[in-house]
């Protein structure tokens, strides 16, 4: 039953890959959905041949990690039987395909995705020949409503717009650095023929360039991005459109798509939210990095069986959604999410705080991130009242495996313990943002950061400005004198400074 770790650089069910704590299996979640018996069964895994924890990721996959025992063919054949494992463990390895997690019960929402990407999902678990896609070959697929991910990086990105009362899905492709507007319109019918197409040209292709890859990179696989540099876009849509019946549908001038506002769309899902369902809501709940021990899983389950329909939802955001319930019983579940050590409101601390494997897990980091944010997190928990969500990420190294975009505070580990502080908006230099302070030891970063804090809530603008927003109207030479003028804080005054 399982594949060459060595064939495939990203973890899957039926091949696991090495990490520092152990070997790391990853569930495909398409949409995030998952109904509680999926997600006990998973539970019971982690319970079994795991450390009794799963990880949320930011495709809405579940991790099990640190796994020291061979998961059996029996475990293995009882997944796919369920829905949890595809059929055909060739193509077990490609991603997920994401769809807003609010599919269906949005009351904004232009089309319900969640048949769409059932299908799209179906078509690539039933076709054995898309097994050499590289691994990250991703979709997303957007209805237009306030809880967005067609800002979230996929190969392909399905947008749902309106134009004369009519929806389609708007077509996007990834170029690398940035998705180009390809002026393409689908009805919702033709998006897995499309897709589909758009799979053909990019296996025909790819094969063509391997001999033009970097050498020694981790990957053997060709990217979507690279097959489209090569060809150009215009080529690539040609070809896609000759494994079409029908032309495609070309608009020069599209209608009007809103992306999302880049630091409140992330957090839109958290707390209590009425649903399109009259007199049914879902509740966001705040799993601090993703992370849920294996009680709190049997847990959640417990209450989406009691109060809602018995399925959750995974985000990309590394949370979930309890959905479907009484407006009765809000308080009730809030209560209980809280006995199980979780909270639900966008204002807690760990709601917008993130953090890669780190060195416990990940050879390619410098530090320790994961306990290290969690001990931020206890030290600002007792010394800082938000009222929004402040984005604090912790990456052990410049991939930035956790998260793609910009955040408000970026910790970049450089060292053992040491760690390298942006702020704002990103610039020439970084995609970070702007540095703020170097080599930093961690034992002195709570107090600093709980000073820019503090110094952010008291001196931004209005209540609804983000800390990256209040960043961004200062200098960094004005920011450290804000910092540093009002007092030193632990070991600020020792920090080396830009």
């Amino acid at each position: 039953m399982y594949l060459s770790s060595s064939s495939v650089p990203c973890p899957g069910l039926f091949y696991s890959t090495s990490a520092r704590d152990g070997r790391l299996f990853r569930i495909r979640i398409p949409g995030g959905i998952v109904t509680t018996r999926q997600f006990r069964i998973v539970a019971d895994l982690a319970e079994k041949f795991g450390a009794g924890y799963v990880n949320i990721t930011n495709r809405a996959n579940l991790q099990i990690r640190e796994v020291h025992t061979q998961i059996t063919s029996e475990v293995l054949h009882l997944l796919q039987d369920i829905g949890l494992a595809s059929p055909n463990p060739g193509v077990d390895h490609l991603r997920n395909i994401m769809g807003s997690p609010t599919a269906g019960i949005d009351s904004e929402e232009l089309i319900d995705t969640r048949s769409l990407i059932r299908k799209l999902d179906n078509y690539i678990s039933s076709h054995v020949e898309l097994a050499p896609l590289s691994p990250k070959f991703s979709i997303a697929v957007d209805g237009g409503g306030a809880l967005k991910v067609c800002d979230r990086p996929n190969d392909i990105i399905l947008t749902a717009v309106e134009l004369s009362t009519q929806i389609y899905f708007h077509l996007k492709l990834n170029l690398g650095e940035s998705s180009t507007n390809t002026g393409i319109l689908l009805q919702p019918q033709e998006c897995v023929d499309v897709v589909s197409a758009i799979a053909k040209v990019y296996l025909q292709y790819s094969a063509l360039e391997k001999e033009n890859l970097t050498p020694y990179r981790k990957s053997p696989k060709v990217r979507l991005f690279e097959v489209l540099h090569t060809l150009s876009i215009e080529r690539f849509l040609q070809e896609v459109e000759s494994h079409l019946s029908y032309p495609l549908r070309r608009l020069s001038h599209l209608p009007t798509i809103l992306p999302p506002h880049p630091h409140l769309n992330r957090y839109l899902h958290l707390g209590v939210h009425p649903q399109r369902q009259q007199e049914l809501f879902y509740i966001g709940v705040v799993l601090p990095l993703g992370k849920l021990e294996t009680w709190q899983m049997q847990g959640l389950a417990d209450i989406a069986q009691g109060y809602g329909i018995g399925k959750l939802r995974l985000t990309p955001w590394q949370n979930l959604l309890l959905t479907d319930i009484p407006k009765q019983y809000i308080h009730e579940v809030q209560s209980k999410i809280e006995n199980l050590k979780l909270h639900w409101s966008a204002t807690n601390l760990y709601s917008a705080l993130v953090a890669c494997a780190g060195s416990t897990g990940c050879a390619s980091s410098a530090t320790d991130t994961k306990n290290h944010a969690l001990m931020l997190a206890e030290y600002l928990d007792q010394r800082v009242t938000l009222n929004q969500p402040v984005n604090i990420h912790f990456t052990g190294c410049p991939k930035s495996c956790a998260q793609y975009n910009n955040s408000d505070i970026t910790l970049l580990g450089i060292s053992e313990d040491n760690y390298q502080i942006y702020v704002g908006d990103s610039d020439d230099e970084s995609k970070f943002g702007r540095v703020l302070y170097q080599a930093v030891p961690f034992a002195e970063l709570p107090p600093l950061i709980e000073k820019i804090l503090q110094l952010y809530i008291a001196r931004r603008q209005t209540r609804h400005e983000s800390l990256g927003e209040f960043a961004n109207r200062h200098g960094i030479a004005q920011l450290q004198q804000i910092v540093e003028g009002d007092g030193e804080v632990g070991g600020v005054g020792s920090v080396r400074s830009v």
